[in-house]
């Protein structure tokens, strides 16, 4: 192995650290509405729509960041729309974070974040879909960062017409 002639040591990246300090659910809702109204659900074709958003903030002490991901799963019936069902769930994470350039910390905060808690999310819906008379419901995968770059286009175009005005 040859050494280096100039005898500089390569540039370190910061490593970055991320950890997990604490998760919880911060609000839960389910209404089972076939239930409600007294029907059978026997002869539905569920029509689910899930509903995404994300919120990030600093916290008091160094490093510590609070992410909250925020799920709205309706079912409606696709023969008639008649509503079967509405779930809400908030799910907070609060989260050390160290080692992220600063301009990049936004998405850092609202993609790999959300991504690294959303098994418990999913796992949260199944279980309260299932203990609310319907079968458990597995949500797809969330894309984060589609989601991520779909919010810069909306908040954009916002101010854009702003603007314009």
């Amino acid at each position: 192995m040859a050494e280096s002639d100039n005898g500089a040591e390569p540039q370190a990246t910061p490593q970055v650290k991320m950890s997990v300090l604490g998760q919880f659910v911060r609000d839960l809702s389910f209404e089972n509405i076939v239930a409600q109204k007294g029907l059978t659900n026997g002869e539905v074709q569920p029509d689910i729509q899930v509903q995404v958003s994300l919120d990030a903030r600093k916290r008091a002490a160094d490093h510590q960041y609070e992410v909250v991901s925020k799920f709205k799963v309706t079912s409606n019936n696709k023969a008639d729309q008649a509503p079967l069902f509405l779930l809400e769930l908030d799910y907070g994470a609060i989260f050390h974070v160290e080692g992220v350039p600063d301009e990049q910390l936004h998405p850092f905060l609202l993609i790999e974040c959300p991504r690294m808690v959303f098994p418990f999310v999913r796992r949260i819906i199944s279980d309260v879909t299932r203990d609310g008379g319907f079968p458990p419901l597995n949500i797809d995968t969330v894309d984060f960062l589609a989601l991520y770059r779909q919010e810069i286009a909306r908040r954009t175009a916002e101010q854009s017409a702003v603007r314009v005005s």
